[in-house]
């Protein structure tokens, strides 16, 4: 996985307009926007669209059928049993296999339908399809960073999904590695590099790190979301 930086992220600021005072005009444009960015996904469609694109898939075709029931079943849970479903559906459908032999790249971001697609992927993809599963489940951004962390105990890159109850709050971390979500004081085997997701790139700190750039400036998620657009996926900024 490549740690170079300076070739990243950053992501649009999204907003509404509502008439001064009217604080639930504001939430309901707000709650509008995000049922408009994240759309009901049309599965018959992102489906055809793998089957022109890869021919008969297989079995995979049952792993994304499982994803859309998934979804359709978790959309009224507390935030904490969405966590919960998405990291272990994630972690039981895929196989972890590095870039290099998945698809002949050293770091590959692929979209959750390349991974079920192969039912296998590398860390950032566990991460990647937790972070949009969940955002399809309408947990906001700024409570999700995809986060890119040294796992001491094998001595390499890896990253991992972070939850953020609020902004100040210490994140739940969800990971391949160890299937439990658990605090990340309790990860000590974890050292956080930087993260990311449609707000912005952060650095370690205190109270959530500090926004440091913009996702618009990581080329590999911007690749990414472009990729899921042409699947079918209506995502907005991600």
């Amino acid at each position: 996985m490549n740690a170079d930086v300076h070739t990243r992220i950053s992501s649009p600021a999204r907003y509404c307009r509502a008439r001064t005072g009217l604080r639930p005009a504001l939430l309901a444009c707000l709650l509008a926007c995000v049922a408009i960015s994240y759309a009901d996904w049309n599965f018959d469609l992102i489906i055809r669209n793998a089957e022109k694109r890869y021919g008969n898939i297989g079995s995979a075709k049952a792993r994304i059928e499982e994803w859309d029931r998934l979804i359709n079943s978790s959309l009224n849970v507390e935030e904490n049993e969405k966590l919960k479903v998405v990291n272990r559906f994630f972690n039981r459908q895929l196989r972890f296999v590095d870039d290099s032999q998945n698809w002949r790249q050293n770091d590959y971001w692929a979209t959750p339908i390349e991974a079920l697609v192969k039912g296998a992927g590398d860390c950032e993809d566990y991460a990647i399809g937790k972070y949009f599963t969940l955002r399809r489940l309408g947990v906001p951004s700024e409570k999700l960073r995809i986060t890119y962390v040294k796992a001491l105990t094998y001595n390499q890159a890896h990253m991992v999904l972070t939850y953020y109850s609020n902004p100040s709050a210490i994140p739940l971390v969800l990971d391949n590695l160890v299937g439990e979500i658990r605090p990340a004081s309790q990860r000590k085997d974890l050292l956080p590099v930087y993260a990311f997701n449609a707000e912005g790139l952060y650095l370690p700190g205190a109270a959530g790190g500090k926004r440091a750039s913009d996702s618009k400036k990581l080329s590999r998620w911007q690749d990414l979301l472009k990729k899921m657009r042409e699947e079918g996926f209506a995502i907005g900024e991600g």
